[in-house]
């Protein structure tokens, strides 16, 4: 036998110690037989670990039958899928029907036949192992869906969600505070002079610059439900979910601040020695009669006129309700 060869466990449940001593040599060979004379005695050894692998559960016993013990046993959130046999000398369909409806996989019937038993037993063993593997394999797979859902959502140069992302999570949030007549803003952010920093120092440096930016960005978020995302090129752009216009303006003037406080170089730019952006950003309380993206066309309405000010500048606009 292989030293990492698992023997499993059989956990036999009979207030009969003949019964027990019949089922145990038709199993010792293949498996471990842990005996049990009663259902209390079965209980606790069902929740310590190691756990059996499979329970013959006799039906007739004094204090707690086999129905309460199955009951017991599938109460517990631990020993709920470890399967059961009925162990019975009742041949009524009812007896049986019961039994099933309680959640056990199968019955052997008194007198015991060896062949029998250990076919039974060696089925729901594999059954239970193939389970486990499949249950195992769907683990694994939904972490690699979950993964490549992470992937698909990011922009790999910044970290942060990309626009893919963000037209997804749009139509959710604005959906949600059309439902509860809530405050939507988005905010509108753009590198200055950008391309004249790529051009002075290089993409590598334009590459550095812009994860900085994002991550700044995204650090200065208030609440879980915010998010930034990457729109394209040196563009940022955030959803904030129950905020209004108040609180969009203060956010947007962090978010400026923020930037500034990096202090990447930038002797190019007509507006500061370094790295700056403007910031548009418009709220709304969403109706049906309006679209999604007619909000993230006002505050870039609003990131424009920033830029037309002067840059390094916030500006922004609260559309009022429709009529």
């Amino acid at each position: 036998m292989s030293p990492s060869f698992h023997k499993p466990s059989i956990l036999v449940v009979d207030d009969t110690p003949d019964n027990i001593d019949v089922l145990k040599d038709a199993l010792k060979r293949d498996y471990i037989v842990r005996p049990a004379l009663d259902g209390a005695t079965a209980l606790k050894i069902a929740s310590t670990d190691p756990k059996p692998d499979l329970i013959l559960l006799d039906i007739m016993m004094p204090k707690m039958d086999g129905y309460e013990v199955m009951r017991r046993l599938q109460a517990g959130e631990d020993t709920r899928q470890i399967p059961v046999i009925f162990v019975t000398a009742i041949s009524a369909i009812e007896s049986e029907l019961k039994g099933f409806e309680l959640g056990a996989v199968d019955y052997i019937t008194k007198p015991f036949n060896p062949f029998i038993v250990r076919a039974r037993v060696g089925t729901h063993l594999e059954l239970r192992e193939a389970k486990r593997k499949l249950e195992k394999q769907n683990r694994e797979l939904k972490a690699k869906s979950d993964l490549l859902e992470e992937i698909v959502n990011l922009d790999s140069l910044t970290g942060i969600s990309n626009r893919r992302h963000f037209d997804k999570v749009l139509e959710v949030e604005w959906c949600r505070a059309m439902r509860h007549s809530a405050p939507l803003s988005i905010l509108v952010a753009d590198i200055d002079y950008f391309k004249k920093f790529n051009d002075h120092y290089g993409h590598v440096e334009g590459d550095k610059c812009l994860h900085s930016v994002a991550q700044c960005l995204s650090s200065l978020l208030l609440r879980p439900t915010d998010m930034v995302a990457r729109y394209g090129g040196e563009e940022f752009v955030a959803i904030l979910p129950g905020t209004d216009m108040k609180g969009a303006a203060q956010l947007a003037e962090n978010w400026r601040e923020g930037v500034a406080k990096l202090r990447i170089p930038h002797c190019v730019s007509s507006v500061a020695d370094h790295v700056t952006i403007s910031v548009g950003h418009a709220s709304i309380t969403p109706t049906r009669e309006q679209i999604s993206y007619f909000l993230v066309g006002v505050a870039d309405e609003m990131l424009y006129q920033s830029k037309e000010k002067g840059r390094n500048l916030i500006c922004g606009k609260e559309i009022p309700p429709f009529i």
